[in-house]
């Protein structure tokens, strides 16, 4: 197979197993996709949920495609990219693929008005939040040193910035008093 192929091939397996689990399955499972009455009895929170889900799957499609093309790699732990990736979403947040799979729950917990949805959305936005600290943070400091330090100082974890970083700009003003990759 072509060295393009496989972390095409890893990728879209990987997207199949973990975000089509997490946001797919398990929301199913939860809310079995039945409509109940909208929050507050705002018609409006459903229209909210759909775009977020919208917005959600095409950020994580996007970026899933970005590490398989110009990372050679896959999000998956066992076949990481063989360099950092920061195109795209990434150039807006430093993590688009946990933020999209967050909307995707959210918005799914708002269309369909359910509360056990928005406990799950929170219970994982607390999981990944473990996760990226404990694990990938770490990771990526001790992979790409320098490039991940750079690239923290100008781009948050969670909170996306309103333009997107060039490789060039000044880090920003909230930041620039933090530790790297702490923001």
């Amino acid at each position: 197979m072509p060295a393009r192929l496989w972390p095409a091939v890893g990728s879209i397996l990987f997207l199949v197993i973990a975000p089509g689990t997490v946001a797919g399955l398990i929301p199913y499972q939860i809310s079995r996709w039945r409509l109940r009455e909208p929050y507050l009895g705002f018609a409006g929170f459903r229209v909210l949920g759909v775009l977020l889900v919208l917005v959600g799957i095409s950020i994580l499609l996007d970026s899933f495609g970005r590490f398989a093309v110009q990372g050679l790699g896959t999000p998956a732990p066992v076949y990481p990219t063989k360099s950092l990736v920061v195109s795209g979403w990434y150039r807006y947040v430093r993590n688009p693929m946990y933020v999209a799979v967050l909307w995707t729950v959210l918005g799914q917990a708002l269309l369909f008005g359910s509360q056990s949805l928005l406990w799950y959305f929170a219970a994982l936005a607390v999981g990944f939040h473990v996760f990226v600290m404990a694990y990938e943070e770490p990771t990526l400091r001790a992979r790409y040193p320098a490039e991940y330090a750079t690239y923290c100082a100008h781009v948050r974890r969670w909170w996306p910035r309103f333009t997107p970083w060039h490789g060039n700009d000044p880090p920003q003003r909230a930041e620039a008093h933090s530790p790297p990759c702490c923001g």
